[in-house]
């Protein structure tokens, strides 16, 4: 007898349709498992055969061949449990086939018939919605992440007696109590800065337009302070951004909650990280760091002890917004529309521009900087040189808190949406979008085509100029980009930047 049962399999972050074809004929016992599935797939065959036995039902002495359909896409993980137990039991006749109907089951087994739960569940609720399914069944513990997409009855099971039982008509279980989750504890806040009026001003128009920043400067000076404060100005997650970060954590394992991600993310690996580990890669595919930090932030933390290799293949990712990954005849797209955050000293030991403290010679210095390559700079909107605040800054009153600065970060958000749709950020503006939408005065213009002439900028600069500068004239709620709001980005461009800015 022939049962089909449908389950999902995850294919880079999509979810994508598999049917479970399981056919039981009379000839020597066997269970074979064929469809291109990993090792967890294969050795399925023993967890089934004990969670079956264990479970009070018969396990067919017979010949039982199950196909994964379809046979080209690579099965991974021990998902495809339960959708092998429920075809092995509808073959068998000890299920009804007809109960199969609109159904999916997804879920890892234990030996003794309990159905645990596995990554990816919030994508695989996505793809039953997608195909119009009626019915996910799956373990408890992620029924609340399913449950958050709408249109789609969830029904959890803790056992394979109950998925029979659920399948055989019974009524699903109720959905287990929602957990509140605790009260966040009070992050990093901007007004723990002192002095640093410029990077403030720089770290508050990187988060407006979802800006890539550099800051620069000698150590202790308050560089991964500033950065680490970027999330409490950013604006929420809009629920269409949630549903997507979710579902990437989901994926990844790093979401256990039972609600959408609100806020923004904040990836910080350490520089010993591999290229594949920071753009994606691997066999197979998976995702790296940079769409970890999807529609959020990628922190790099002395940005020159990365490999030069792991930087060099960021390049194009913070360009598009997304990276393809081609491995053994496979091509995944994984999105990369993450804010760069970045943080180097001017050289190995630290003090670069200080003759008193610094040591470097002239060799070490330039195999410093050569770590950082132009194309790779060229993608950063901003530039700050953070210098070490006096000793009346430190003693000094607490500067501006990250509420007052978030809220100027929403009123800008919301003109660049009003602008660009909703999502839009001046970041991500393409440049017929810069041609059409950014509105330049004739001094803007000016300061633009005088630094551009005198080769301050590259063709890419040029772009990204007006972009940073869109984004200060819609801090300032200006329709269009002034000479001074064109200076402050031009100034972010080059080293100096303080002193155009402050005077801007």
């Amino acid at each position: 007898m022939l049962a089909s049962v449908t389950t999902f399999a995850i294919s880079g972050l999509e979810p994508r349709r598999v049917t479970v074809e399981v056919d039981i004929r009379p000839g020597l016992p066997a269970f074979r498992v064929v469809g291109l599935g990993d090792a967890a797939v294969r050795e399925a065959r023993e967890r089934v055969r004990a969670a079956l036995l264990n479970s009070g039902f018969e396990f067919p002495m017979r010949r039982i061949t199950a196909n994964l359909a379809p046979a080209s896409l690579r099965k991974i993980g021990p998902g495809f449990d339960l959708a092998l137990a429920v075809g092995v039991l509808c073959a068998s006749g000890q299920v009804p086939v007809e109960a199969l109907e609109d159904q999916v089951v997804f879920g890892e087994l234990g030996l003794g018939g309990d159905v645990r739960s596995c990554n990816g569940t919030l994508a695989v609720a996505e793809g039953a919605r997608r195909h119009g399914l009626r019915r996910l069944v799956l373990a408890p513990p992620r029924a609340r992440e399913a449950a958050l997409v709408e249109g789609l009855e969830v029904a959890p099971a803790e056992s394979l007696r109950d998925v029979a039982a659920v399948l055989g008509g019974a009524p699903a279980p109720p959905l287990p109590p929602r957990v509140d989750p605790p009260e966040p504890l009070a992050g990093p806040d901007l007004s723990d800065v002192r002095g640093q009026a410029a990077a403030v001003l720089a770290v508050e128009i990187a988060a407006a337009g979802a800006h890539n920043i550099l800051l620069e400067g000698p150590p202790g000076t308050g560089k991964t302070m500033l950065a680490r404060r970027v999330p409490s100005i950013l604006p929420p997650l809009s629920p269409a951004e949630a549903l997507e970060v979710t579902r990437i954590h989901s994926i990844a394992g790093l979401h256990r909650g039972e609600a959408l991600i609100r806020e923004r993310p904040f990836r910080a690996p350490h520089h010993t990280i591999s290229p594949s580990g920071l753009v994606g890669g691997g066999a197979p595919p998976a995702p790296g760091e940079a769409t970890f930090a999807h529609l959020g932030v990628l922190f790099l933390d002395e940005l020159a002890e990365f490999s030069r290799s792991a930087l060099e293949a960021l390049r194009q990712p913070l360009e598009d917004g997304l990276v393809g990954i081609v491995r053994a005849q496979r091509a995944i797209v994984f999105p990369t529309a993450c804010m760069l955050v970045a943080a180097a000293n001017p050289c190995p030991c630290g003090y670069g521009g200080d003759s008193r403290r610094c040591r470097c010679t002239a060799g070490e210095l330039a195999r410093y900087r050569r770590r950082l390559s132009g194309p790779l700079l060229d993608r950063i909107d901003l530039i700050v040189p953070v210098e070490a605040p006096t000793a009346a800054e430190l003693r000094g009153p607490a500067g501006t808190s990250s509420a007052a600065v978030r809220e100027r970060v929403l009123a800008a958000r919301e003109r660049q949406e009003h602008r660009l749709g909703e999502g839009g950020a001046n970041a991500r503006m393409t440049s017929r979008q810069v041609r059409s939408l950014a509105r330049l005065s004739d001094p803007a213009q000016a300061h633009l085509m005088r630094h551009y002439a005198a080769a301050h900028l590259s063709a890419r600069g040029y772009q990204r100029a007006i972009r940073v500068a869109r984004t200060v004239a819609d801090l300032a709620g200006r329709e269009r980009i002034e000479g001074d709001d064109m200076l402050t980005a031009l100034g972010f461009r080059q080293v100096g930047a303080g002193d155009v800015v402050m005077a801007a």
